[in-house]
């Protein structure tokens, strides 16, 4: 099998990364994968798509990911202009909300270049056509209501204001656009000026979303990933993990001062995970991240679920191999069929 990852950049990849875990994998099970960033590709005068793209020697064997990644971004890795449409399967795994100021065109390019990909025939996950409906947080808004928490998305001061006060006082504000934490505030309407200044400041860059707070909060979140519109589970365990916060930061992700610990699924995370699904698997999502705080969903991850290697610390067992594994079952579909399925139909097969 010949798998691609798109990245933001391959040479600002880290060892942890959970693309860098899936690549070594696949590499280990016999496979050729390249890896390609958002400036790598080129629509030639014929109408290929190519990619200026790295790997690692081929017959070389790694016992670390740092070491494998060392090779892929140093001067042992095999650098070659490939066509895209060779390819068995491209992964999607940019972070499009990293991309700003002047590198906003990057935002789309994996999106844009994998559609044309998925015509040639190259299985594309997840699938472009609904990652283009999730390029920013509304897409959140068209899952069932008994899945989010009460939510206002607007730029009107008035509005938000009135919002935090139907709310009983409390509330999330964040930008429309961006991931990771960046830009969230906690706010509360007797501050008056404050929250004023944190309206304005969000507006500047687009719309805000208000988003009722969950007192559950306080424990943190746990991320669940899904493949093929299911919980990921491998060897009897499952593909989760906890994130508490740190202190008086009301943010859980790690590079916010977060915390790791084991998740403890109940019923009410695969109620969840079961009311997503059939929006997911309409949509070609094949691997996908869900951030859940008390019963409730705060985000779903569609564009680069990372923390894979998070969950593995916990289970003690290499998520990485049944998602590769998944992907070599898609291919030999492809061939049994002659590619007569969709991509988003090949996405969650």
């Amino acid at each position: 099998m010949r798998i691609g990852f798109f990245v933001n950049d391959v040479m600002t990849e880290q060892a942890g990364y959970t693309t860098n875990r899936l690549g070594l994998t696949a590499k280990k099970l016999g496979h050729q994968v390249w890896y390609m960033g958002a400036a790598d590709f080129a629509y030639d005068k014929d109408g290929t798509i190519y990619a200026f793209a790295r790997s690692t020697p081929q017959k070389k064997k790694y016992k670390t990911k740092e070491a494998h990644l060392a090779d892929l971004q140093g001067r042992n890795a095999v650098t070659e202009r490939i066509a895209v449409e060779d390819l068995d399967v491209l992964m999607l795994r940019s972070d499009p909300s990293t991309e700003t100021g002047h590198r906003a065109w990057a935002q789309t390019t994996g999106i844009s270049f994998g559609r044309v990909a998925m015509r040639r025939g190259v299985i594309v996950l997840n699938d472009p056509e609904g990652l283009l409906q999730a390029a920013n947080k509304m897409y959140f808004q068209l899952f069932p209501e008994e899945v989010r928490p009460k939510t206002l998305i607007s730029q009107n001061r008035d509005d938000i204001r009135a919002f935090i006060k139907e709310m009983g006082g409390n509330i999330i504000l964040k930008p429309l656009q961006g991931s990771g934490g960046s830009g969230v505030f906690m706010v509360n309407l007797d501050d008056r000026s404050n929250v004023n200044q944190m309206i304005d400041t969000l507006t500047r860059d687009g719309y805000v979303i208000a988003q009722e707070y969950l007192p559950a909060a306080t424990e943190g979140d746990t991320r669940m990933f899904l493949m093929n519109g299911r919980p990921l589970r491998y060897r009897g365990k499952y593909a989760a993990f906890r994130r508490v916060r740190h202190g008086e930061d009301l943010r859980s992700n790690i590079h916010a001062g977060g915390k790791l610990r084991r998740a403890e699924l109940t019923d009410m995370h695969f109620h969840l995970a079961e009311i997503v699904r059939p929006k997911l698997v309409q949509d070609g999502m094949f691997l996908v991240g869900l951030d859940i705080v008390g019963d409730k969903l705060m985000e779903i991850n569609v564009f680069s679920p990372g923390g894979i290697g998070s969950a593995q610390r916990f289970e003690k067992v290499d998520f990485a191999v049944p998602i590769i594994s998944s992907l070599e079952r898609k291919v030999a579909y492809m061939a049994d069929y002659r590619r007569h399925f969709a991509n988003a139909e090949m996405a969650i097969l």
